[in-house]
């Protein structure tokens, strides 16, 4: 099996001293949907930025189908989509004219670009008249509706996502989980996630990595996990992990 992600022993201390990794480790599998779970502070976050060459590790190693995160980050750029969980819109712009932002710096020919904002406005499930609106006077969940579906019709090999469905109601996170698992099958679409919402990864993930305080503590499919530690779902699992630390 493939391998798509390959980090190993990850440390990041942030300056004044902070330790937000300490030898992490862990892989990812061509076609998988993987995520990581932990609580606030864990190194979730630090960890995605890193593999989304955002962020230099202090020490440790990380290959995106074999290419080295550090010394070819720009032939890492071209495989993935990143949406962090605060990402923003351009206010001004309608959120159209967002999409064909993407469409304009991802594809080269007109036709890509046309299936590209084609897919990404149907995606969305926003309206014309919506989409024809300035996105600084969007909801939250519209936002964010907006943004998973432009990086979802980018179809990178490996696609990284941060708290993929906060500020969504029940209906749109359920429609946006679906719509993930969809393009994980259909276009073998490689998502490693990260999510507090233990029932979105029990939903979506074929393995789950639980790390707390930098580090890898529990590793294996949801199923694996429940009867390891006889639980009856993940956040029990994860309440047993880390001594009842809040997610």
């Amino acid at each position: 099996m493939e391998t798509a992600v390959r980090a190993e022993n990850l440390h990041k201390v942030y300056p004044g001293g902070v330790h937000a990794l300490r030898g992490l480790s862990f892989t990812v599998f061509d076609g998988e949907i993987y995520g990581l779970v932990g609580p606030n502070g864990s190194g979730k976050t630090t960890t995605l930025r890193i593999l989304a060459t955002l962020l230099r590790p202090t020490s440790g190693k990380v290959l995106i189908y074999n290419i080295d995160v550090l010394s070819e980050p720009a032939k890492v750029r071209s495989l993935i989509a990143y949406l962090p969980e605060d990402a923003g819109v351009y206010r001004r712009l309608k959120g159209i004219e967002i999409i064909e932002l993407f469409a304009k710096t991802r594809f080269k020919s007109s036709r890509d670009r046309e299936a590209f904002i084609d897919e990404a406005a149907r995606l969305s499930g926003l309206s014309w008249e919506e989409l024809e609106r300035p996105a600084g006077g969007y909801s939250k969940g519209m936002k964010r509706r907006l943004l998973l579906a432009i990086t979802l019709a980018l179809r990178p090999r490996l696609l990284i996502l941060d708290e993929p469905t906060s500020g969504l109601d029940v209906m749109q996170s359920m429609r946006m989980r679906r719509m993930i698992l969809r393009y994980n099958r259909e276009h073998n679409i490689t998502v490693l996630l990260s999510s507090h919402n233990m029932l979105e990864v029990e939903f979506l993930c074929n393995r789950v990595g639980i790390i707390y305080g930098g580090r890898l503590l529990a590793e294996g499919s949801p199923r694996e996990l429940k009867e390891k530690f006889s639980a009856e779902n993940l956040e029990q699992v994860f309440e047993k992990i880390t001594g009842g630390v809040n997610a």
